[in-house]
């Protein structure tokens, strides 16, 4: 049989205490906040959770952020969504310990559902299937992306203080808004300047530790054509054949950006570890005219440790030089812009502790392996905590592949698993 480490009173009063039935009441409660980025839900969602802080006897900041302000930050992340109002949220405990000051992180906003007739009932009313011999499974729109990293956060929290634990340092909770479109939460709650010694932020990871994230730049690529009837295409220039040697040069660019020879062992993985996709076309405006104009939108996979700025120049030479080869295009080129969020790359130092500390944690208490480390193919928080100096990793409940799908869904005993790690991870993380 494998063997448990003993574990020190305060870390079993303070596993003790955590609330299993109650992780899927939380659960249900979140799911059922149509929290849609930029949505004034988003915003109810973070009032409701500050008052569920300040019961837990915690030190609450939440305050309005400055949008126009954030903007004009050079460092600013970007959005996608329009929005009127952000709100921050940080929890502390009130101990004022000398000792390391550990951050568990999660974003309560969540993706549109998209087409409601390919969901099971709505979308926002939690469904419950299998019991609690097979093990209760919940599905609705955030369930996994990661209203399931939320309740495990706030399981935690509410653990350590049950169980009258005495931090030799300090707990604090960010919840942020905009994590879907580029990061304004988390950036602007940094900005304000909150901080600390290690960040555990709960995002969907299937068992696994990730350690560091691609990035993500949003582009759009502007092609111009001639406009003449369609009965006289042969006087005009189709912008979507203009676009047409573009896309074939930009999925050379993708497969040169993912040299295989050239990957970091993290995101060997993966099949398209830094993916290049177009995922918007639009072109024309009348069907018997032909298109002066086509607009093509996507994503470019950040690799890790490279430079954003470089990454848009590579893509930025790719587009010229399909235009450079084209006889229209040379004379009339395509213009790129780069749009909405843009997420660099974002690792967890080397020789970080936090790594050992959270995979010791989750086997001392599974009695099983430590869970594996790998990157993530998708931008995310980590990397703006990682920026501010923050060693950072992700450590949560579900699997990423249904995330954003109207399949999304996650099993309570694995919220249950990663809330027992994290309690002891926290405890154990202030003799950092």
């Amino acid at each position: 049989m494998p063997h448990t480490p003993a574990l020190t009173a305060d870390e079993s009063a303070a596993l003790a205490a955590i609330d299993e039935p109650g992780i899927a009441t939380t659960l249900r409660d979140l799911i059922a906040v149509p929290s849609v980025t930029g949505s004034a839900a988003e915003s109810e969602l973070q009032h409701t959770l500050a008052r569920r802080l300040d019961q837990l006897g915690l030190d609450v900041d939440l305050w309005p952020m400055d949008l126009p302000e954030l903007r004009a930050d050079p460092g600013f992340p970007g959005t996608e969504a329009p929005r009127q109002e952000a709100w921050g949220l940080v929890a502390t405990t009130p101990e004022h310990a000398d000792g390391p000051t550990v951050i568990l992180q999660g974003h309560v906003d969540v993706v549109p559902p998209g087409d409601l007739g390919l969901w099971d009932g709505d979308p926002f009313t939690p469904r419950v299937t299998g019991d609690a011999v097979t093990g209760e499974v919940m599905h609705g729109r955030g369930a996994c992306d990661m209203k399931a990293g939320l309740a495990a956060n706030l399981a935690a929290l509410a653990a350590i203080r049950a169980g009258g634990v005495r931090l030799r340092g300090r707990l604090a909770a960010h919840f942020v808004v905009g994590e879907e479109d580029g990061g304004l939460g988390a950036f602007g709650t940094l900005r304000r300047g909150h901080t600390g010694d290690a960040c555990v932020i709960t995002e969907p990871t299937s068992g696994t530790l990730a350690t560091a994230n691609a990035g993500a730049l949003t582009f759009r690529i502007e092609v111009p054509g001639k406009a003449t009837h369609a009965s006289t295409r042969d006087a005009g220039v189709s912008a979507i054949d203009a676009y047409l040697p573009i896309h074939a040069a930009l999925a050379q660019l993708e497969t040169r950006r993912n040299d295989r020879a050239a990957l970091d062992p993290l995101m060997a993985e993966y099949p398209i570890p830094y993916a290049l996709s177009v995922g918007t076309v639009q072109a024309g405006s009348w069907v018997s005219s032909v298109p002066d104009l086509l607009v093509a939108e996507g994503r470019l996979g950040v690799r890790l440790g490279e430079d954003p700025t470089a990454a848009r120049a590579d893509l930025e030479s790719c587009v010229a030089e399909a235009c450079a080869r084209d006889l229209w295009l040379r004379d009339h080129p395509a213009t790129v812009a780069w749009t909405g969020g843009q997420f660099a790359s974002g690792r967890l130092p080397a020789d970080h502790p936090l790594r050992d500390l959270v995979r010791t944690a989750h086997a001392d208490l599974t009695g099983g392996p430590r869970p594996r480390e790998r990157g993530v193919p998708y931008g995310s928080d980590l990397r703006l905590y990682a920026a501010a100096g923050i060693p950072t990793l992700q450590f949560g409940p579900g699997d990423v592949e249904l995330a954003h799908s109207p399949r999304e869904q996650v099993s309570v005993s694995e919220i249950v698993a990663v809330a027992r790690t994290l309690v002891l991870t926290v405890l154990r993380a202030t003799a950092l």
